[in-house]
């Protein structure tokens, strides 16, 4: 009877295998075409702290530069998401940016770094009780999910509950569509504090 390898070998061959595959395939997609964000004006939109009441007036951003996309959000293809300003950008390969929007963000914040698009669901139901479209996780932090969203009707989140954990950042409809345009699985979002 030949001897049987140790289940510790099989899991570290197949462990070995799936990194090396996400890899070749990380590799195919940044090779690959991507298509980038329509160059449109930027959009004041709400914007609300953490425990805030959300609001459907627009609020104008605190930054002199609202386009000008953060320094310390590296280079490429990516999405960047100011955790301080509220704001996303849908930046394309030669680092420009083709579109930005102020958010609403959830109660837990990612935390600043480098992540990839890791899930897309098209529409579900929020933790808030809200249907919602144009889904995409990035993160997780002490278990709640963090993703990009918006409401399928358009409207502002409502007001978390007194100690609600929601990882959602929501947008207007337009900027959700924008946004699941140009997210695809494995693209980079850098988060800046």
């Amino acid at each position: 009877m030949p001897a049987r390898l140790p289940s510790w070998i099989w899991v570290t061959g197949l462990t070995v295998g799936a990194v090396a595959a996400v890899g070749a395939l990380t590799v195919q997609a940044e090779r690959g075409p991507h298509p980038t964000a329509a160059a449109v004006r930027p959009s004041a939109s709400a914007s609300a702290a953490p425990g805030a009441k959300a609001s459907a007036s627009p609020k104008a951003s605190a930054s002199p530069a609202a386009t000008d996309v953060p320094e310390a959000s590296g280079t490429g293809r990516r999405i960047v998401y100011d955790l301080s300003d509220h704001r996303v950008w849908l930046v394309d390969a030669d680092d420009t940016a083709r579109r930005t929007f102020t958010v609403w963000p959830g109660t837990v914040a990612p935390v600043p770094g480098t992540y990839t698009i890791s899930v897309r669901k098209d529409t579900t139901t929020g933790s808030d009780g809200v249907e919602i479209e144009h889904i995409i996780y990035f993160s997780v932090v002490s278990g709640v999910n963090i993703a990009f969203s918006n409401a399928v009707d358009g409207a502002s989140p409502p007001p978390a509950a007194a100690g609600a954990k929601t990882g959602g950042i929501r947008m207007p409809k337009a900027d959700g569509a924008a946004l699941w345009a140009f997210g695809d699985l494995g693209t980079k979002v850098r988060v800046v504090a």
